[in-house]
């Protein structure tokens, strides 16, 4: 049972870095390119097991889409000391504008 259920795991796990690895390929390669503006960063913080405080930051960018709309989108990763209002360089599909990747 045991090792059943830690298949399931790494099958689930394989599944979904499959999905993310394609989103991420899809906007690189097709993407479209604007100015956005950080809108807010949520910040997690997780204790492990010997006490220690990480912490985690997801980062969401809000711009104008190709078809008028404004759109706020969950953005890749973002560089150290990116704050709320700062403007950074995306790049989004138009078909699925929630998930945006950083420009280099």
């Amino acid at each position: 049972m045991f090792y059943a259920i830690i298949a399931a795991a790494v099958v689930i796990a394989a599944v979904a870095i499959f999905f993310v690895a394609k989103r991420y390929n899809a906007i690189k390669k097709n993407g479209v390119e604007v100015d956005a503006v950080v809108s807010r960063i949520k910040e997690e913080e997780n204790t492990d097991d010997d006490g220690h405080v990480n912490y985690t930051y997801t980062y969401y960018v809000r711009f104008t889409a190709q078809d008028g709309k404004s759109v706020e989108a969950k953005l890749n990763h973002a560089p150290r000391n990116t704050r709320e209002g700062d403007t950074l360089r995306v790049k989004y599909l138009p078909e699925k504008p929630k998930y945006a990747l950083l420009v280099k």
